[in-house]
């Protein structure tokens, strides 16, 4: 890892302050607060905005509704928009899904698709998990059955986060069931908007929405197929792969798959310093008090090794600690920790017993941390596969 120091040239300077001015003018407190009441994860003015600067595919070219921007801006450009807290799961499943549409949709699919992706018209979601198949990818039971011109498809698809915000379902289908598991898969982008598509929310401890997503002799075309028929394995690897964490770091990345949840413990242990230099009734700091330096250092400790952990590896400590450190706060704080939002007497406005919530379902997001030690034993660590029971 280079721990060098990079020298931002005065154009490099100026860029990141208009970032900065941009975001404080469209990320607002009316933006946030809308979020912490719909979980939804998306703010369309807020995107709309975003594409009018070709800020939602940065690094595309500009003919193609992208901002041409080099790595450093557009490190710059993420590095603003973490830190003003973007509801960002529909731009972050749109980023992943397009990548795939790129490589794998024909050209008719990608003229009309893609101009709408950069210009925030056009969001997508991904379409994997069912409601019994859990994290086994490979045991989808959606069907898709070849029909005079095109597909009909047949299923339900579960935990589809932000399909409410999008006009399209990355989906994972079965198209040969006599074929391995692996093998007789196909992947087609879904519009949400047909007969026979229904979206149902739900809503999660934590706040955040997601959906069920029903699927009922739903036709499609075949120019709406990514990749080749029964080939969807391979096709749904790349968000599979960031998913769980897999990045290819070109130097200025985090290389961690734990950010997002580590950002969630920085913000709670920001709260928690706050809420200790602010002297109680009688003048007395809870942070002078050395129990809670250290367990304030603790966390500030977790923080570097989750940002220093690579790929999975960061994404089983950011959520395990994550679940342990906003548990303990609530420890440290006491009763008027748990007391939500908006109730007299909460501390720091119940940010820390909305953080003990959330933590609980990081465990399972984008694949359980389980799967996530499987990742890490068969990538990192190079051990075979475990055998295969009955």
């Amino acid at each position: 890892m280079d721990f060098g120091v990079i020298d931002l040239e005065p154009a490099q300077l100026d860029f990141w302050h208009d970032v900065d001015a941009f975001l404080d003018e469209h990320v607002t407190a009316e933006v946030h607060d809308e979020e912490e009441r719909t979980g939804s994860g998306h703010n369309q003015a807020v995107h709309e905005a975003l594409g009018a600067r070709g800020w939602i595919m940065p690094t595309w070219p500009i003919d193609e509704g992208g901002a041409a921007l080099d790595e450093v801006r557009a490190h710059i450009l993420q590095l603003e928009l973490d830190r003003h807290s973007l509801p960002n799961v529909t731009i972050a499943t749109t980023g992943m899904t397009t990548a795939v549409v790129r490589a794998n949709g024909n050209d008719a699919l990608k003229a009309a698709v893609l101009p709408g992706v950069a210009s925030g018209s056009i969001k997508i979601c991904l379409g994997y998990t069912e409601p019994d198949g859990g994290s086994d990818l490979a045991g989808v039971r959606t069907r898709a059955t070849r029909v005079d011109g095109g597909w009909v498809i047949n299923g339900a698809k579960m935990f589809t986060t932000g399909a409410h915000n999008c006009q399209y379902s990355m989906l994972v289908t079965r198209t040969n069931p006599e074929a391995p598991k692996h093998r007789g898969i196909t992947v087609f982008l879904v519009p949400l908007d047909g007969p026979g598509v229904e979206i149902q929310p739900v809503h999660t401890l934590g706040g955040e929405r997601t959906n069920a997503v029903f699927y009922d002799n739903v036709f499609i075309d075949d120019d709406h197929r990514l990749g080749p028929v029964d080939g969807g394995w391979a096709v749904m690897s790349a968000p599979l792969d960031s998913e769980h964490g897999i990045k290819d770091a070109n130097g200025l990345a985090e290389i961690s798959g734990g950010t997002q949840y580590g950002m969630t413990l920085r913000k709670l242990l920001w709260h928690a310093t706050k809420w200790a230099k602010t002297p109680d009734v009688d003048g007395v700091r809870p942070f002078d008090d050395r129990v809670v330096r250290v367990a304030l250092a603790e966390i500030a400790l977790d923080l570097e090794v989750i940002r220093n952990a690579k790929g999975p590896m960061g994404r089983v400590l950011a959520s395990e600690k994550l679940i342990q450190r906003a548990a303990e706060l609530l420890d440290l704080v006491g009763v008027d920790g748990v007391l939500p939002k908006g109730t007299t007497g909460a501390v720091e406005d119940g940010i820390l017993e909305w953080g003990n919530r959330f933590a609980q379902g990081t465990a399972i997001y984008g694949g359980t941390t389980d799967i996530a030690r499987n990742v890490i034993a068969q990538h990192t660590l190079g051990l075979p596969r475990p055998p295969k029971i009955g």
